[in-house]
């Protein structure tokens, strides 16, 4: 009887140790290729926004489609630092230079605003100065994430094992 039992306890080890462990790794390393495709997705769509100075209908699109790619559903957060030069010009009565004087102010749209704009213009223009943010992260449990939960019980609904993030300044006025 003390055989049988043995035979079964090592059974569920071996089945545990060949299927389980290695299915917690290979899915361990499709979340790193996720993130990996994720990271350079968003930073190539913020850099050619910036570098042409405005965000298309169709870039938008493809940049939406390749995140889809990787198998998981997404929240993507932009938003666009509108640069609102308040400029003052200082003039020196013997040189007759004039120099810049004032602050240089900061105003916000997010992504509401700026699809609202896609779906009416097909496009949201940029202009030199603006800062444009791109904020990714995913929405659904990953196979990984199940695993986690099952067998360490650390992960929470809360938690995203997919982010992806990039920002840069608008180097060329959009037309």
């Amino acid at each position: 009887m003390s055989d049988t039992l043995s035979t079964a306890v090592c059974l569920i080890m071996m089945g545990i140790l060949m299927f389980w462990f290695p299915m917690m790794a290979m899915s361990e390393r499709n979340d790193d290729v996720s993130q990996l495709t994720v990271q350079s997705t968003v930073a190539e769509f913020v850099n050619n926004a910036r570098t042409i100075g405005k965000i298309t209908e169709a870039d938008y699109d493809n940049f939406v489609q390749q995140l889809y790619a990787t198998g998981n559903t997404y929240d993507i957060a932009m938003e666009i630092q509108v640069l609102d030069e308040n400029p003052a010009k200082k003039q020196d009565a013997i040189l007759g230079e004039g120099t810049k004087i004032g602050e240089n102010i900061y105003y916000s749209i997010y992504t509401s605003q700026i699809m609202d704009e896609l779906d009416s213009n097909g496009y949201k223009i940029m202009k030199e100065g603006d800062i444009l943010k791109v904020t990714v992260s995913n929405t659904n449990n990953t196979l990984s994430q199940m695993f986690k939960n099952f067998f360490y019980g650390l992960t929470g609904n809360d938690t995203y094992s997919i982010v992806g993030s990039h920002s840069g300044i608008v180097t060329v006025t959009g037309s």
